[in-house]
């Protein structure tokens, strides 16, 4: 099923999600939980990004376009739980290493979660 992917926007929404249940790889680290006033026919996911960790705004954005792109791919290909919203947080190994890659352990963790 094809849905809407919409970021969080709200302060709250980010600090509540970072409370809650996480799962961590190499490449990233995954933040999710129910937030309250979400709409469940739309799959609410942001990505971010550190400025610290990433200095250069090309290879931030290529990193949120990999992201996004794989997460688009696990949408169509996946059954996701739209209950619960997402958070992932990326790492300075994403530029280094193969979109495959990266995708087959994403989508390792997406499952994982139920």
């Amino acid at each position: 099923m094809k849905s809407k992917i919409v970021a969080l926007s709200n302060n709250e929404d980010f600090k509540k999600l970072l409370k809650q249940k996480k799962i961590s790889n190499k490449y990233i680290t995954l933040f999710f939980g129910k937030l309250e006033n979400k709409n469940n026919k739309k799959f609410n996911i942001s990505f971010v990004v550190k400025k610290k960790q990433i200095k250069n705004a090309v290879k931030r954005n290529k990193v949120k376009r990999r992201l996004r792109n794989i997460v688009n791919d696990l949408d169509k290909k996946t059954s996701i739980n739209y209950n619960l919203s997402y958070l992932v947080i990326a790492k300075t190994t994403m530029l280094n290493n193969e979109y495959q890659v990266i995708k087959e352990t994403l989508f390792q963790d997406f499952k994982k979660i139920k």
